[in-house]
């Protein structure tokens, strides 16, 4: 019973309410078809958005995009459609509406879902929030974009990047989103070496302070100059050049960055050439050994 009473003072409450023409009010979607969407608006009448008023976005579909159940909010137009009905536009609400969203999705930088409409000038379009928004080609991938065409009916997980409400203007990115996807795999491969792990890589490029190896599988690491070889050098150049093949050891993965080591694997030779020499020499075997001879026993990965 209390219950019943409550809901009692709800529909009373509704039915003093004031609902006057430009208002922005919300209701839940209790029919659909192709001319129009009726809302219960907890009102003495029932609101009717006309097809025509619900989207600025060309791909959007009525039958396939709204349900029974959903929440709407819808801008009044008039109190009296000629049948008793409140007249609604969903579309003049958003023009009010959809910018706050869109600022809020910039603050949080959130990830959404859109789909491409059309290929322009230097990029494609894509609705967001009911408003027009521009994803520049060089924000559609990670790489050069050639055929922006392969874009139409996309759909793309991008960020809003630029909210410009007095110039009606929206700018979107895929390229953020891959951006952050492809860093966080970097970092998870990099985080998956284990110090002392021996890898080979080719030299990619050489700087004055060491040379960075590409170990394949997206990932890279720096060969600090202290590390290129047991004897000093001035430059990188006097013992190493670009695409020459090479044998690192990983020393950390600090802060995502892979630091290596070739010297360390000379050292490591080294030992284990000194071990068997010591145990040749203790089982009796000839001092004349040759160093080759010895390498030539190493079983160094």
């Amino acid at each position: 019973m209390e219950e019943t009473m409550k809901d009692y003072e709800k529909e009373l409450e509704a039915s003093f309410r004031k609902i006057q023409e430009g208002d922005v009010i919300k209701g839940t979607v209790i029919g659909v078809n192709e001319e129009e969407v009726t809302l219960d608006l907890k009102y003495y009448t029932q609101g009717i958005i006309k097809a025509a008023d619900m989207s600025n976005d060309p791909g959007f579909s009525v039958m396939a995009d709204v349900h029974e159940g959903d929440v709407i909010e819808a801008s009044v137009v008039k109190m009296d459609d000629g049948q008793g009905n409140i007249l609604l536009s969903r579309k003049e609400a958003n023009a009010v509406l959809a910018w706050d969203v869109l600022t809020g999705y910039l603050e949080e930088k959130k990830e959404i879902a859109v789909k491409v409409s059309e290929v322009v000038n230097a990029g494609v379009v894509a609705y967001l929030e009911g408003i027009r928004g521009f994803i520049p080609a060089s924000h559609l991938s990670l790489s050069y974009v050639e055929n922006l065409e392969e874009y139409k009916g996309k759909t793309l997980e991008v960020r809003v990047i630029t909210v410009d409400r007095e110039k009606e203007k929206l700018v979107l990115s895929a390229r953020e989103v891959l951006r952050e996807k492809a860093r966080e795999e970097h970092d998870h491969k990099v985080a998956m070496l284990v110090p002392g792990t021996v890898m080979e890589g080719t030299v990619e490029s050489l700087q004055t302070y060491g040379a960075f190896v590409d170990l394949k599988d997206g990932l890279s690491g720096l060969v600090h100059i202290s590390q290129i070889s047991q004897r000093r050098i001035k430059k990188p150049s006097e013992v190493l050049k670009v695409g020459d093949k090479v044998k690192v050891k990983v020393l950390n993965t600090n802060n995502g960055k892979i630091s290596l080591s070739m010297k360390a694997l000379e050292e490591q030779q080294a030992e284990e050439v000194e071990k068997i020499d010591v145990k040749q020499y203790g089982s009796g075997e000839s001092l004349g050994t040759s160093l080759g001879e010895l390498f030539a026993k190493l079983n160094i990965k």
